[in-house]
């Protein structure tokens, strides 16, 4: 069990360094989206994930597919895959699936002497359905699933999650969003010999934020705020009669509360190139914690097909680690 969640923990830290369950599926989505800061609440341009707000399902303009690789230090590896469907004439349909995995972890036993290596994988995928009820309002349910293989002793985990967002449109160049994330989420481990189960929560997460659209749209800004509780199981010794008599584990709901911002800003230099660039986690962790990006889009149609390309340089928080990311969208 100690080792499984010192894989577990290690692998939070690793994507996003948020150390919660998960941490993985929140470290951003696609290269436009983490260069412009993971700000993307309220970005109802029809050009952001649902990932970031199930209600942007119905702003998708047309069919597409994409699919970005992500680039990391320390024998870490990311995958994204999505594919965005609008139903006309007011709803859309979004599927989508993130791989996580870290190789070559040094296993020892506890005379510290070399046994091998470990792997780790991390899955999650999501179905999204948004529908505008109104001209000024969107509403949108993604139903999520996660599974994570930590250890090679314990069964993989596997656990389901709801995210629910609404988008308002207060003008034509405004628009607010509000978001939901990971409702009901939590890895249940169990492991014979041990005498106990561990529940691994994950995060609830209370977004809003903004978007906003100038300069004949050749200039977009965003920024959003995420207000987080997690749950976490401590567990304690205590006497079972008296002082000096044998102990029992007692295990108790620890709740903590943080919150962070993110802003991000894109500019249009010309009909088929796009600059990017934003911060995230501001206020977590200090000036440490947090994460600038930059990035581009180009686009270039390809005899029917529009195929769009973006690319995306982050420094992780804290070990300010270069974090690469590729994206290419292909539009069907």
């Amino acid at each position: 069990m100690a080792a499984l969640l010192l894989l577990a923990v290690g692998l939070g830290d690793a994507y996003g360094q948020d150390g919660a369950a998960g941490a993985f599926a929140r470290s951003g989505f696609d290269a436009r989206g983490v260069a412009m800061g993971n700000a993307l609440v309220a970005d109802a341009t029809g050009d952001a994930s649902p990932y970031y707000n199930p209600a942007l399902a119905p702003f998708v303009t047309r069919q597409h597919i994409s699919a970005s690789a992500a680039f990391l230090t320390m024998d870490r590896e990311q995958q994204y895959l999505q594919f965005n469907i609008p139903l006309e004439p007011t709803a859309g349909v979004s599927v989508h699936l993130i791989r996580a995995a870290v190789d070559n972890i040094d296993a020892r036993d506890r005379s510290g002497f070399d046994t091998g290596t470990l792997s780790t994988e991390e899955l999650s995928g999501a179905l999204t359905f948004g529908n505008r009820i109104t001209d000024r309002i969107a509403l949108g349910t993604s139903f999520k699933f996660f599974r994570a293989d930590f250890f090679e002793d314990v069964s993989p985990e596997l656990s389901i999650g709801i995210d629910l967002g609404a988008v308002i449109h207060a003008s034509e160049d405004l628009q607010i969003g509000l978001s939901v994330n990971d409702l009901l989420a939590a890895y249940n481990w169990e492991t014979a010999g041990t005498g106990r189960a561990v529940t691994d929560h994950f995060p609830r997460r209370f977004r809003g934020g903004v978007s906003y659209r100038l300069l004949d749209d050749q200039l977009h800004l965003v920024a959003e705020y995420e207000s987080r509780l997690t749950t976490r199981e401590e567990v304690t010794r205590e006497p079972v009669d008296g002082e000096g008599s044998p102990t029992e584990l007692v295990t108790d709901d620890v709740r903590t509360h943080d919150g962070q911002a993110r802003i991000g800003a894109s500019y249009v230099i010309a009909d088929i190139f796009t600059v990017r660039a934003g911060l995230d986690r501001i206020g977590s962790g200090g000036t440490g914690g947090l994460r600038p990006s930059a990035g581009f889009g180009i686009e270039q149609p390809v005899g029917e097909l529009k195929i769009r390309a973006a690319y995306t340089f982050a420094l992780e928080p804290n070990v300010q680690d270069a974090f690469n990311l590729l994206t290419l969208k292909v539009f069907i």
